[in-house]
C-alpha cells in the first residue's frame, strides 16, 4: 500500500474489542420521516437467497443484508453502501434488485460500533451517529464484507461497490483503497470536504489514485451537493488521466433514487439503476 493510500487511514481505534452488533432495521428507519408507501417499491426475494448474515469484522461481528440468486454461484458481488440512514428496507430492497438482475448484493452496517439506527428517531440524530464513523473502520469493514461474499457465493475477482448519498462519498474511497474493485457506482456522494481526523480525505483528493471506474449519478438540483463539485470532480479526474463519466440529471434533486421519500424521481431512478446495471456488467463481465 503506497503512502497516499495510507493517508487514508487516520491513526483512530476503531476495533471496540466485543462490540455487540444489532439486528438491522426492520421496516424503514423513522429517522427518514414518513414513508411514501405508495411510492416505495417492494422487490420479491423468489428465485433468491436473501436474508441477514454475520460477517466477521476488526472487533466483533456486523450484521449485513445479502441477496444472490439461488445455486451455489459465484455471482459478481456488489458491496451496498448505505445511505445516512443505515439497512433498512429501501437498501435491502436494493439488494434484491440487483441479485434480480445476476449479482449477489450486500450491505452491511457500518454504524453498528457507532449506534443502533432503529433507534434513531429525527435527522439531527443520524447525522450524529454518522459522523463518529471513521474512514479507516469503513475501509475495513468494506474489506472484511468482500473477503466474507468471496466465501459465501461471491466472485473475489468480480467485486463491485455502490452507495447512496453516504455512501456515494465511501465508494468513490473504496475505488481508491481496494485494488479488486473492478467497478464503482457513486448516487450523489459528496465529492468536496474538509479535512477531519475522522475523514481525512474527500472523492476529489483521490482521483488520482482510483483503481477502478466509477460512474457517478448526481442531481442538478441538488442542494447539498452543487453541480460546480461535481465539475471539480471531473477536472480532478481528468488531470489524473482516470475515467470519467458522470450523469447529472437536470432539476433532479438529492436522493432521487431513494423510492419512499419525497425526493424520489420515478424517471431518473430507474434510468439511474440501468446505467448502473450496464456498467457493472461491463466492467466486472
Amino acid at each position: 500500500m503506497n503512502a497516499d493510500l495510507l493517508s487514508l487511514m487516520p491513526k483512530v481505534d476503531f476495533s471496540r474489542r466485543g462490540f455487540m452488533a444489532t439486528s438491522l432495521i426492520t421496516g424503514f428507519t423513522v429517522a427518514a420521516g414518513p414513508v411514501m408507501g405508495q411510492t416505495a417499491i417492494t422487490t420479491d426475494a423468489t428465485g433468491l437467497t436473501a436474508g441477514e448474515v454475520n460477517i466477521p469484522v476488526p472487533g466483533g461481528t456486523m450484521k449485513a443484508y445479502r441477496a444472490q440468486p439461488a445455486g451455489a454461484g459465484p455471482f459478481p458481488t456488489i458491496m451496498v453502501v448505505q445511505e445516512i440512514f443505515g439497512v433498512h428496507e429501501y437498501i435491502k430492497d436494493t439488494c434484491r434488485r440487483f441479485a434480480k438482475q445476476g449479482f449477489q448484493a450486500i450491505a452491511g452496517d457500518l454504524y453498528a460500533r457507532q449506534g443502533d439506527m432503529s433507534k434513531v428517531t429525527d435527522m439531527q440524530g443520524a447525522v450524529a451517529v454518522a459522523g463518529k464513523v471513521p474512514d479507516a473502520q469503513v475501509m475495513a469493514d468494506l474489506d472484511a464484507t468482500a473477503a466474507w461474499a468471496a466465501k459465501n457465493g461471491g466472485n473475489p475477482n468480480k467485486l463491485g461497490i455502490t452507495g447512496f448519498c453516504w455512501g456515494g462519498r465511501i465508494t468513490w474511497l473504496y475505488a481508491a483503497h481496494n485494488p479488486k474493485v473492478k467497478a464503482g457506482v457513486a448516487w450523489y456522494g459528496r465529492l468536496v470536504g474538509q479535512s477531519t481526523e475522522l475523514t481525512p480525505k474527500h472523492p476529489v483528493d483521490i482521483a488520482k489514485d482510483l483503481k477502478a471506474p466509477v460512474l457517478g449519478l448526481y442531481g442538478g438540483a441538488d442542494q447539498g451537493i452543487p453541480v460546480a463539485t461535481v465539475e471539480q470532480m471531473k477536472a480532478a479526474l481528468d488531470a489524473a488521466k482516470k475515467f470519467n463519466t458522470f450523469y447529472v440529471y437536470p432539476d433532479t434533486p438529492h436522493a432521487f433514487h431513494a423510492d419512499y421519500r419525497p425526493s424520489y424521481r420515478k424517471e431518473q431512478a430507474e434510468d439511474g439503476f440501468g446505467k448502473a446495471v450496464a456498467f457493472f456488467k461491463m466492467h466486472m463481465g
